[in-house]
Order: structure tokens, then C-alpha cells, then sequence
């Protein structure tokens, strides 16, 4: 990967980084959907201002990957974008105060080495 790719990669990854802690942070703020409420929430996703945030990443994200994939075979993109996994988890554990069991840490590990093994001297 050269350096436009690995800037389209990077983009890609920490947008929709991005996006899944604003869309988090979001739903937060709306509270537990159910069958009595969910109505006002489908109308609030509208009005709040970390949902939509979120959304753009999610699209800027999107748009980052499609340019990489003009550029870099999916069989290294997909997996690589996989990292978006890790980040995430690191975002709930840090700013969320979300656990980290052992099992996830494991599987966590098993992406990182996956995209390694993917991605080295290619």
C-alpha cells in the first residue's frame, strides 16, 4: 500500500470509527427503544445532532473505502478495514466504560494477526 492508499485506508477506517462513537453517543442520548416508544425515536434519529454526525462519517467513511477499492484489490481491503473492529472495542472500553472479556480480547488479537497475515508483502 502507498501513501494515497494508505491515507484512503486510514480515512476509511477512522471515519467509521467515528461514526459508530457519535451514532453510540447518540443513542445514549434517545435512551431504550421499545414497543411503546419506538415511533419518537424513528422521529428523533432526525433532530439529533450525534446520530446525524454519525450518519456523515458513516458516508465520508464509505466514500474513503470506495476510492481505496479503485485502488487496492478487495482481498486486502476488506480484511484491513476489519481493524475498525479493534478501534471500536478500544472507544467502548475507554470513553464508554464497556469490559473487555478475555474471549474478545482473544478474537481481537485473532483480526489484528488475520490482517498481518493479509496484508504483509503484498
Amino acid at each position: 500500500m502507498n501513501s494515497p492508499e494508505f491515507g484512503l485506508f486510514l480515512i476509511s477506517i477512522l471515519a467509521s470509527v467515528a461514526g459508530q462513537f457519535l451514532l453510540k453517543a447518540g443513542a445514549l442520548k434517545l435512551g431504550r427503544v421499545n414497543v411503546d416508544n419506538w415511533i419518537g425515536h424513528l422521529l428523533s434519529i432526525l433532530s439529533t445532532p450525534e446520530l446525524l454526525a454519525g450518519l456523515a462519517c458513516y458516508g465520508l467513511g464509505a466514500f474513503a473505502y470506495i476510492l481505496l477499492l479503485t485502488r487496492v484489490n478487495l482481498s486486502i481491503a476488506g480484511p484491513a478495514v476489519s481493524l475498525t473492529y479493534i478501534f471500536s472495542v478500544l472507544l467502548g472500553y475507554f470513553i464508554f466504560r464497556e469490559a473487555i472479556p478475555l474471549s474478545r480480547a482473544i478474537g481481537l488479537g485473532l483480526i489484528v494477526s488475520g490482517v498481518v497475515l493479509v496484508i504483509w508483502k503484498n
